[in-house]
């Protein structure tokens, strides 16, 4: 039940808010990898991710 929820939270998430929550959280990637993966800053993925993982929150509450 819960991996279903949060599937359908990640889907829900713009494209790059979704890619950085897979390599991030799934693939085990740091936020520099992912940073230089998509080519943007860290600190841009660090909000990304924090605002990815707020949207998921709000769809699973």
């Amino acid at each position: 039940m819960e991996s279903i929820a949060l599937k359908e939270a990640m889907e829900h998430l713009p494209d790059r808010e979704y890619d950085i929550i897979k390599m991030r959280f799934f693939e085990g990637k740091t936020q520099t990898e992912v940073a230089d993966e998509i080519a943007i800053s860290q600190a841009q993925v660090s909000r990304l991710e924090k605002n990815a993982l707020k949207h998921m929150k709000n769809h699973l509450v």
